[in-house]
């Protein structure tokens, strides 16, 4: 029974993994990332990179990793004293089963198509509620269409673009805002479609990324 019991509580452990994966997917996380990040979280392996950021910058997600967090060194010691407990028979099988079956029911309902585009508009929508515009992740504030992208484009030594400011780059028809131009360690963002643009130099631009595309592959 105790091996049992072991079995069944990694299982549960999976199925949190899933459902948490399954939540952060809906608050518009990438699921590779996502599943990633929660196993990160889960295991308190602290394993840092730049994707950690997409976790702590958005007040959803934070709460979900906090929870993990816990629900890992929990889990750790559940585990620990289940192993340290195998010859007796002091396991409550039947009941962590009960659970496992009901996380099962939970996470095949939270991986259903429908369920995940309410989930997804939900949370946009308490985003938009309860957070200040300047605590949402950039994603939230600046991504409202599935073309729109924020980008960085660096400015080569021979690049076409060299001596010329971004009013002469850029058509008025064109959806392609400069949002500040990153010369070192300066950001030039008054009168920065007025500069003229040296080597170097990095436009962070927002508007439509196939336009984006177009116009700066020769950067």
């Amino acid at each position: 029974m105790g091996i049992l019991f072991i079995f069944i509580y990694l299982f549960i452990v999976f199925t949190v993994i899933e459902i948490n994966t399954s939540i952060f997917v809906a608050t518009g996380l990438e699921r590779k990332i996502a599943r990633f990040q929660v196993i990160s979280m889960l295991t308190g392996t602290g394993f840092t990179t730049g994707e950690s950021e997409l976790i702590i910058d958005h007040p959803v997600r934070r709460r979900l990793g906090a929870f993990l967090i816990l629900f890992g060194a929990f889990s750790l010691a559940v585990i620990i004293s289940a192993i340290s407990n195998l010859l007796t028979d002091n396991f409550y099988t039947m009941e962590i089963a009960y659970i496992a079956v009901g996380l099962l029911v939970l996470l095949l309902t939270l991986r259903a198509p429908a369920v995940q585009h309410l989930m997804g508009g939900k949370m946009k929508s308490e985003l938009k509620e309860n957070y200040e515009l300047a605590d949402l992740p950039i994603s939230d504030v600046l991504l409202m269409d599935e073309e729109d992208e924020v980008r960085e484009i660096v400015i080569s030594k021979d690049s076409f673009f060299a001596d010329k400011t971004f009013e002469e780059i850029v058509e008025k028809e064109d959806d392609i805002i400069l949002l500040f131009i990153k010369r070192g360690e300066i950001n030039i963002r008054n009168k920065a479609y007025e500069t003229k643009i040296e080597p170097g130099d990095k436009l962070i631009v927002y508007g439509n990324n196939p336009q984006i595309e177009e116009k700066f592959k020769n950067a």
